[in-house]
């Protein structure tokens, strides 16, 4: 009697994925086809090397990213395929650590970002953003809401809770711009970073000594790095990304009001929920949940092992991403995922993760974004777009999908 061998199912081919440049909040038609093909596929991004497995559906996302068998550390030692031309990981990231050390440098700031810390923080970032809004009423129209409002607010509220210095501000918010800024090009990023970190340096060693100074992030991570709990190269690639971090907010508040602004049966029921905390607060999560907030996708992990997913083995030392932006149209998950729905409930939307990396100011995002959405459809009545919605121009070769500028009359 004769054995009957069945052969291994062959891997999946590797599709090549160059972002799309889309003019607006499209979903981008590469992603959408490998959701189609399969919940596991495989990808190749412009740079680095080699080839990653990529997880779309809802399940295998939230269980890749809270596997310990899945880690970030040895991303750092290779040259994983990825969108970045150039990947220059600092010791000591957040985004890269792997348990434990990913708990302890958690630990040596997490205070400043409780729902409580945002409680307290609201008043004033009220305060901060009220007077760039009168500036732009006083302006009149038309007026680009990224450059008066969107981009100055996040930077004032991260410098806010990192503790900057008010003299070190304008300069502090002046290499934060150059780095997510998409003009200069890399030389003007560089060195725009090493004025950024060069400072950083300066003031983490001066907050070791005086961690009383100014409060906020810095002084808990000088603190820290007093009381021999992180080292002061952890501290400083800590505390870099948390101080560039509004730049999310930006982009996000602007792919949602452009939203708005284009599509008016969706504003009309925007306003009338301004008064509303809950129903509010639950529109505004369902355009987190629908805006693409990124190009591709975002860190890889490494299989420490073997690991069985939707059917098929990643093996040890294969990368694998996953992409928040597929999870949160499953279909499983989300009834109509294609819609916006600003009354659906549950949302159970990754729009800033899962596990142990979920980010790390969610609490600080919402906070801002609530603000700047209220805020602006409260003051400026009649708010429109000052050009049409085609000439609305979009960032190009960008990490972070938004507007590069949107032109408003009121």
């Amino acid at each position: 009697m004769t054995q009957e061998i069945t052969a291994p199912t062959p891997p999946p081919p590797v599709r090549e994925w160059v972002p799309p440049e889309i003019d607006g909040p499209d979903f981008d038609p590469v992603l959408a086809d490998l959701m189609r093909e399969a919940p596991l596929t495989r990808i190749r991004l412009p740079h680095g090397e080699g080839w990653a497995w990529l997880a779309t559906r809802y399940e295998d996302v939230r269980a890749v990213t809270n596997d310990p068998r899945f880690g970030r550390a040895e991303v750092t030692r290779r040259q994983i395929t990825r969108l970045a031309p150039h990947f220059k990981p600092r010791p000591g990231s957040l985004a890269f650590a792997d348990q434990p050390d990913h708990n302890r440098l958690r630990r040596a700031f997490a205070g400043a970002f409780t729902v409580g810390a945002m409680k307290r923080l609201r008043p004033r970032a009220q305060e901060l953003l009220d007077p760039l809004v009168g500036d732009l009423l006083a302006q009149g129209p038309p007026a680009d809401l990224i450059a008066t409002v969107l981009e100055p607010f996040p930077l004032a509220v991260v410098s806010e809770v990192m503790g900057v210095p008010e003299p070190d501000r304008e300069r502090v918010h002046a290499w934060t711009r150059q780095i997510i800024s998409t003009s200069g090009g890399a030389e003007a990023a560089e060195r725009a970073k090493a004025g950024l970190y060069g400072w950083i340096t300066e003031t983490i060693r001066a907050r070791r000594e005086d961690a009383s100074a100014e409060g906020g992030v810095l002084a808990m991570l000088g603190a820290a790095v007093g009381r021999g709990e992180l080292s002061e190269e952890e501290a400083i690639g800590v505390a870099g990304p948390l101080q560039i971090g509004g730049e999310a907010v930006t982009h996000n508040c602007g792919q949602m009001l452009f939203l708005l602004l284009t599509r008016p049966e969706l504003m009309d029921r925007m306003r009338g929920v301004l008064d509303r905390p809950a129903r509010r607060d639950a529109a505004l999560e369902e355009l987190l949940r629908w805006i693409p907030h990124r190009s591709t996708v975002g860190l890889a992990r490494i299989a420490l092992e073997d690991v069985e997913l939707a059917g098929r083995t990643i093996a040890a030392g294969e990368p694998v991403y996953v992409s928040y932006l597929a999870a949160n149209r499953d279909p499983e998950v989300f009834p109509d995922p294609d819609g916006i729905d600003l009354a659906r409930d549950p949302n159970p939307h990754l729009a800033f993760g899962n596990g142990p990396h979920f980010c790390t100011g969610a609490v600080l995002a919402r906070l801002q974004t609530e603000l700047l959405v209220t805020t602006l459809l409260e003051r400026l009545p009649g708010l429109r777009l000052a050009v049409p919605a085609d000439q609305v121009p979009w960032r190009r070769r960008t990490m972070i999908r938004g507007p590069q500028a949107l032109p408003v009359a009121w």
